[in-house]
C-alpha cells in the first residue's frame, strides 16, 4: 500500500510505501495518526501547518459489502480539533483498488493558482492548472472533469465556499452513474481544501479489485456479511433503509419529541407528515425517479434516492434524513421540493447541509427571514453566493452566525452544529454531541437505534452507551464500512476481523481488533489536548440545559461529572 504525498508549495506529487506507523490504519484512523505524527496541535486550521488527509477504509477496493466510504479529515477549522468526514461514491473503492491508503496534502502554494490533482493507473500521479474551475460549483466542476477524462473518473471537489474557506463548506465526491455530491460534509474540511487552493482529485478507475491475502477467507466472511445484511428487517430489501433511505427515522424521531423545529425550538413538527420517507418515496416514484439506489459499488443495502421535480427532472441525489431535518423542520419548511431546492444550492455551493440549516435557523429567529417562508429563506442562502457580511457569516456556520446576529440560541457543540436529533429529547446523543472529539456529530455514536434499550429521556446509562457507539462507529470509518451495517458488527464482531485478516493477512483476533478501536479514540482525544480543548470544551450549550423542550418539557440534564466519565476507560494515548 502506497501513501501519496502532495506538496502545494513545491508542486512535488511523490509516492512512499505506508510503512509503520501508518502501516495497519484505514480511513479515520490513518487521519488521527497523521494529524498526531505530523501537524501541530496549536497550528492554524487554513495555514501552511494543517494537512489534508484524503483517506479510503482498511477494506476498500477488498469486494467486501459497503466498504467504500471515504474518510477526508484535517484540524478543523471549526472545532479547533481532530475531524472526520467521509461520504460514499466512487473515490473510496477506486483508490482502495489503486493500493493507494491515503492522500496527504501538504503546505501552501507560493500564489493564488487553482490547482488539480490527476491520479492515474500505475501510480502515476501530477498537479495541474485548473483557474478554468474557479468560482464553478460542484455540478459543473464535476461534469466538465468527467467530460474532459472520461466518465469513469471519479472527483472529489470543492464549491465556491471551500475557494473562499468558508468554514461551512465540505468537499463533494462523485458516485455511480449521475450522482456529483456525496458530501463529506462536516467540519469545514472544504475550507482546508480550499486553503490549499486544491479545486478537485481525478481518479482514474481501476477495475480490477486489489490483491487479497486470503481470497477464501474474504468471500466467506462477506458471504456471510451479506447474509446478516439481507434478511434484516431495516436493511434488507424489504427493509426501511431500503425501501425509504435515510429519510425512513423523520416519523419515528417526530413521535419520540426530537425532531429539530423551527431553530431547535420544538422536538415536533406539524408537518413532518409531508417530509416522511414513504411521502419521499412516492412522490418520487410517481414522478420517474429513482429509489433503492447504491452509492457506492457493491453495497447489497443500497439506500440512496434521486430526487425529482414534477417534469421528472433530477434536483438531487440523494436527499437524506439529516437535509431534511435542518433544512426542512428546522427552518418551518414542509414541502420536500422546498428542501431539495435548498439541497441543492447547498451542495452546489459546497456547504453542509447540517451546518447551513441550522446558521439559517439561528438567522431566521433573530428576525432576518420567515421560518416556513421558502423565498425569504432561499434568498437568505444566497447571500452566500453574493458575498453579504451576513452571507459569509451563514457560511462560516452555526456559530459564527449566531455572533453575527446576535442570537445565543446556537445549537452547537464543540464548534460544530447539532444533526437532527434534539438532545434534550435524545440524551444519548447529546452526550456524543458533548464528548465526542469530532465535536456534534451524530455519525460519531448515534443512540437512535439504542432507543429501546436507554430510555433516551433519562439520564442513566447514557454515558456507558455513548461510550459503545463512538467505539464502534470509529472502526466502521476506519474500515470503511457505512454506519448503517453496525447491527451486523456489533453481534458478530468476528466477520470484520475475518474480513481484514482475510485482506491483509494480519492474523488480528477480536482482541486485537477492539484495541484497534479504542486507539482510534485515544489518538483523537490526544490530538485534541495538543489543541487546547480541554473537558470544559466538551459540553453543550447553557440553554439546553435550561430551556424544556416540547412537547415532553425536557432539558439535558446529564451531570458534567458523567460527560467527564465517557472514556475513563480509556488509557491516555501511549504510542
Amino acid at each position: 500500500m502506497q501513501i501519496l504525498r502532495v506538496n502545494m508549495n513545491t508542486l512535488q506529487v511523490h509516492f512512499e510505501p505506508a510503512t509503520l506507523p501508518y502501516e495497519r490504519l484505514g480511513g479515520r484512523a490513518l487521519i488521527a495518526r497523521v494529524l498526531l505524527e505530523e501537524v501541530p496541535g496549536m497550528c492554524d486550521p487554513l495555514g501552511r501547518e494543517n494537512k489534508l488527509v484524503i483517506a479510503p477504509g482498511l477494506l476498500a477496493g477488498s469486494g467486501v459489502s459497503a466498504c467504500g466510504r471515504l474518510s477526508i479529515g484535517a484540524k478543523s477549522p471549526l472545532t479547533g480539533g481532530v475531524k472526520e468526514a467521509n461520504s460514499g461514491g466512487t473515490a473510496g473503492d477506486v483508490l482502495g483498488r489503486h493500493g493507494i491508503r491515503a492522500i496527504i496534502v501538504e503546505d501552501l502554494p507560493s500564489d493564488d493558482t487553482l490547482y488539480l490533482l490527476l491520479v492515474r493507473k500505475g501510480l502515476q500521479a501530477e498537479l495541474l492548472p485548473a483557474d478554468d474551475l474557479r468560482g464553478k460549483g460542484n455540478y459543473a466542476t464535476s461534469t466538465l472533469l468527467q467530460g474532459r477524462y472520461g466518465g469513469d473518473y471519479s472527483v472529489i471537489s470543492i464549491g465556491p465556499s471551500g475557494e473562499q474557506m468558508l468554514r461551512g463548506a465540505g468537499v463533494a465526491v462523485t458516485g455511480i452513474n449521475d450522482q456529483r455530491c456525496n458530501m463529506s460534509a462536516r467540519g469545514g474540511i472544504g475550507a482546508v481544501m480550499g486553503s490549499k487552493h486544491l479545486k478537485a482529485i481525478v481518479i482514474e478507475k481501476e477495475e480490477n479489485r486489489r490483491a487479497l491475502a486470503v481470497p477464501e477467507l474474504v468471500r466467506n466472511a462477506n458471504k456471510d456479511f451479506v447474509l446478516e445484511i439481507t434478511k434484516s428487517p431495516k436493511l434488507g430489501k424489504q427493509g426501511s433503509q431500503h425501501l425509504y433511505g435515510t429519510a425512513s427515522i423523520v416519523a419515528a424521531v417526530n413521535e419520540m419529541g426530537a425532531l429539530p423545529t423551527r431553530n431547535f425550538s420544538n422536538g415536533r413538527f406539524e408537518d413532518s407528515e409531508s417530509l416522511r420517507g414513504e411521502t419521499l418515496r412516492k412522490t418520487i416514484l410517481e414522478r420517474g425517479g429513482q429509489v433503492g439506489v447504491n452509492c457506492m459499488p457493491g453495497c447489497a443495502i443500497a439506500c440512496r434516492n434521486v430526487y425529482v421535480d414534477e417534469n421528472g427532472t433530477p434536483i438531487v441525489a440523494t436527499l437524506q434524513y439529516e437535509t431534511i431535518a435542518l433544512l426542512g423542520s428546522n427552518l418551518g419548511l414542509g414541502k420536500l421540493d422546498d428542501v431539495a431546492r435548498l439541497n441543492y444550492i447547498c451542495n452546489d455551493l459546497g456547504l453542509d447541509t447540517i451546518e447551513t440549516g441550522a446558521a439559517l435557523g439561528v438567522a431566521i429567529e433573530a428576525g432576518f427571514a420567515r421560518f416556513g417562508d421558502y423565498a425569504s429563506i432561499a434568498a437568505l442562502l444566497n447571500q452566500v453566493s453574493e458575498g453579504t457580511e451576513l452571507g459569509q457569516a451563514i457560511g462560516n456556520g452555526a456559530v459564527a452566525t449566531g455572533i453575527a446576529v446576535g442570537n445565543i440560541r446556537v445549537p452547537a457543540a464543540l464548534g460544530q452544529a447539532m444533526p437532527g436529533y434534539d438532545p434534550r429529547a435524545l440524551k444519548g446523543n447529546g452526550v456524543t454531541y458533548a464528548t465526542s472529539p469530532q465535536g456534534a456529530d451524530h455519525t460519531a455514536g448515534n443512540a437512535f437505534g439504542a432507543r429501546n434499550e436507554v430510555n433516551p429521556l433519562g439520564t442513566q446509562g447514557q454515558k456507558e452507551l455513548s461510550f459503545k457507539l463512538q467505539i464502534i462507529s470509529a472502526m466502521l470509518d476506519s474500515t470503511g464500512l457505512c454506519l448503517f451495517v453496525r447491527p451486523p458488527i456489533i453481534s458478530k464482531p468476528q466477520l470484520c476481523v475475518d474480513m481484514i485478516n482475510g485482506v491483509y493477512g494480519w492474523g488480528w483476533t477480536v482482541e486485537d481488533y477492539n484495541q484497534f478501536n479504542r486507539d482510534v479514540l485515544r489518538m483523537e482525544l490526544e490530538f485534541n489536548r495538543r489543541a487546547g480543548i480541554n473537558s470544559q470544551d466538551y459540553r453543550l450549550p447553557e440553554y439546553m440545559k435550561t430551556e424544556p423542550l416540547p412537547p415532553h418539557q425536557a432539558v439535558f440534564d446529564v451531570p458534567d461529572e458523567d460527560l467527564d466519565q465517557v472514556f475513563s476507560a480509556l488509557e491516555d494515548w501511549h504510542d
